[in-house]
Order: C-alpha cells, then structure tokens, then sequence
C-alpha cells in the first residue's frame, strides 16, 4: 500500500480534521524517528497514518482499538505484518505487546502529538514554528496542563533510549515541517 492510497483511506474512514491531523502528526514524527534510527521511513510512516484508522467507531469499545483497524486494514491490502502489529501495539489497552522499536516508538509519539499541540495553541501566535522543547518540556511537567496526553507513556520514550529532551525535539522538528498541514 502506498502513502498516496492510505492517506485517501484514511480521510474516506475518518472525517474529523483534528483527527487527520493528529494522524499526519504521528506520521511526521515516526519518518524523523525513523531516519534517527535507520529504519523504513515508509514502513514508520504508514503505521504513524493510520495507527488510528478505527478511532471513531472504537471510541466506546477502547480494548478493541487497533485491533479491528489492523484487520479492516489487512482486508484493504495492508499486507505488511510489521505495520500491522504497529497499529495494534499503539494502543495498551487492547494488550498486544510492544516488541519492536517501531511498536514502542509510536506508542510513546501518540500522546506526545497532542502535547505538542496544546504547548503550540497557548502560545500568543499559535504558531509551532514558534514553540521551543523548552516550553514543551515545561508544559510536560505540568499535569493539569493536555491532561490527556499520558505522561507516563510519554517517558517510555527511555525504551527507545532517548530522553525526554532528545524525543520531544525530535517530534518538534518534524511537525514543525508540515505548519500548514497541521494548521499550526
């Protein structure tokens, strides 16, 4: 499946903005952690687009989350068992284990998206080409502050041997690279 046929999926599948763009957002982010790592920037990006491909019709049923976009998925032609196992593992409470790096990488990038985004619209211009890792590292700390954006599963960024500082600029720079698609 090719970044151009998954895309068009995905916006069939989903129909909220906010949720197309958190989709690229984790896609951006899983291409630079991937190039950081040496790994398959399509590979990581496919996962990253549509890790949430089941979201809307999982909503109230959060166990199955994953598990039914990777089927629906491997039913349209996602035949790639390492993309597959990505976009189960993303989600811990459905409890597919996180094995590889890719598995761990777009668990932690999942909720650091939305902090990024949050640390961006409280800034006067609500522009991320504006936002340092300082202030997203500031917001990190502060608990109240994009509450949803699990903490905890932010600092398994360790399980990919980077810290804090090393992962949020990584994420940063990359959807700091698509502003306008982010509408940011």
């Amino acid at each position: 499946m090719t970044r151009e046929e998954a895309f068009e999926l995905l916006k069939k599948k989903i129909d909220d903005p906010n949720m197309i763009k958190h989709s690229l957002a984790v896609e951006v982010c899983l291409r630079e952690l991937a190039r950081y790592f040496h790994q398959d920037e399509d590979q990581w990006g496919l996962a990253g687009l549509l890790h949430d491909y089941d979201y809307k019709e999982m909503i109230n049923d959060p166990e199955h989350h994953g598990l039914v976009a990777a089927e629906e998925l491997e039913k349209l032609g996602l035949n790639d068992p390492v993309i597959l196992h990505a976009i189960k593992a993303h989600n811990e409470q459905n409890h597919t284990p996180r094995e590889s790096l890719l598995d761990k990488a777009i668990h932690t990038t999942d909720p650091l998206t939305g902090l990024i985004v949050a640390a961006t619209l409280v800034l006067p211009s609500k522009k991320i080409k504006d936002l340092t890792v300082e202030s997203v590292l500031k917001r990190y700390h502060e608990k109240r502050f994009a509450a949803g954006a699990n903490r905890e599963i932010i600092a398994r960024c360790s399980d990919l041997n980077l810290n804090l500082e090393q992962f949020i600029s990584l994420c940063l720079k990359a959807m700091q690279n698509i502003n306008e698609s982010l509408g940011l």
